[in-house]
């Protein structure tokens, strides 16, 4: 895994903030200077954070566990879905579901009714209704997918949350911390960084900027997805040897007790 350079990372944009009379004081540590009135993030406290977490997420991809992306802005929405089903992971890229993690067992209801019209579909049941309650139905379908595919496969709550816009996704960032989820999010100068545990200083508003930071991620993500791979297989292989060496042992242990006598009788 690469962290992107210095000069990606200016190339991106990533180092401007917001308006100095938009700033949040608790970004202070994060800021470099102050030009024509707009934050410039220092893009090496960028790198470092970006490393950081990048490797946090690594180690959760590894274990096999679930991080849902979110990002319901404009910039990012493609980005996010690209790059999130690139490795697997569930994403929300329409309106936030409030009580989406506070109240998950009613969000598995909603995405299990979607399953039960694709079966319906299947099964020949939806050719017996009439047409006004398939328009319903179909309707009902499309709103669901809409708001509630991109989770269809997230049977249990995420183990982490990645944002893009802690401000913006402020409801999604708070349902997380209620219930001890770690957030990982990219903060601009107007946002606090405390409300996160992974906060990655960065604008997070231009889709460049966007972009770089998750490509670097979700890379790290496939890396410890394969990691992950390849301990399953090397852990299989050790299974299917087991057996195999302790028959050996068996074999050889009965070679010994057999030749045990004949040695006896030689010897007397």
């Amino acid at each position: 895994m690469a962290n992107p350079t210095f000069e990606q990372l200016l190339e991106a944009g990533c180092h401007f903030g917001h308006l100095k009379r938009k700033w949040n004081p608790a970004m202070a540590p994060y800021i470099f200077m102050e030009r024509n009135g707009i934050h410039i993030i220092d893009l090496y406290k960028t790198s470092a954070k970006l490393a950081e977490a990048a490797a946090a997420l690594r180690n959760i991809a590894k274990a096999g566990k679930k991080v849902l992306f979110v990002a319901t802005k404009k910039q990012a929405k493609q980005v996010i879905a690209d790059k999130a089903t690139s490795i697997n992971m569930p994403y929300v890229i329409e309106r936030w579901p409030g009580g989406m993690l506070t109240n998950f067992p009613t969000i598995r209801k909603a995405v299990k009714k979607m399953a039960t019209i694709d079966k319906m579909a299947k099964d020949g049941t939806f050719d017996n209704l009439s047409k006004r309650e398939k328009l319903q139905i179909s309707r009902q379908r499309a709103k669901l997918e809409k708001n509630l595919g991109s989770i269809a496969d997230l049977n249990r709550l995420p183990s982490a949350l990645f944002v893009v816009d802690v401000m913006k996704e402020h409801i999604a960032v708070a349902e997380a911390n209620r219930l001890g989820i770690p957030v990982f999010g990219i903060v601009d100068t107007n946002s606090d960084p405390n409300v996160v545990d992974f906060a990655i200083p960065a604008n997070d508003d231009a889709s460049k900027s966007i972009e770089i930071i998750l490509s670097t991620v979700c890379e790290a993500m496939a890396e410890g997805l394969e990691e992950r791979k390849v301990e399953k297989v090397d852990a299989k292989e050790e299974e299917a040897a087991a057996p195999k060496a302790k028959r050996a042992r068996v074999g050889r242990r009965k070679a010994a007790e057999a030749e045990a006598p004949v040695a006896e009788e030689a010897a007397e």
